[in-house]
């Protein structure tokens, strides 16, 4: 079992590579959209960049979940509802959702995606 650090490096070069982005901006908490400027397509090529670089399987909207903001009885006035958020954390158990649950605006989902989010994620897969 690799290191946290060993695959930080790893989830690091994947996104220097995905993202044309540099090393020394792939920071722990950096964002992928907000931070380092990934796109929504950009997304499936991490994925396929990550599950070929560590050997796991990532299925479909597991890694990155879609429809969470499509259902009215999670979102309400732009922000989501406490059932929203307890679908957030049950979708992503990887991702730490307690600064944004303060303040649950949908445009700041895209900010829960941290390259710290991605190496917790891939532990969680390398482990099971």
């Amino acid at each position: 079992m690799p290191t946290h650090d060993e695959i930080f490096q790893k989830v690091q070069a994947t996104l220097v590579d995905a993202l044309g982005v540099d090393e020394e901006d792939v920071t722990s908490d950096a964002t992928l959209q907000g931070n380092l400027g990934a796109e929504s397509i950009d997304f499936l090529d991490i994925v396929f960049r990550l599950e070929r670089n560590f050997g796991i399987k990532i299925p479909r909207g597991e890694l990155f979940p879609e429809n969470v903001v499509s259902d009215p009885e999670m979102i309400q006035d732009g922000k989501l509802t406490t059932k929203g958020i307890d679908e957030l954390k049950t979708r992503m158990p990887y991702a730490d959702l307690s600064s944004f649950a303060a303040d649950p605006d949908v445009e700041k989902i895209g900010d829960l995606y941290t390259v710290e989010m991605l190496v917790q994620y891939v532990q969680s897969k390398l482990s099971a």
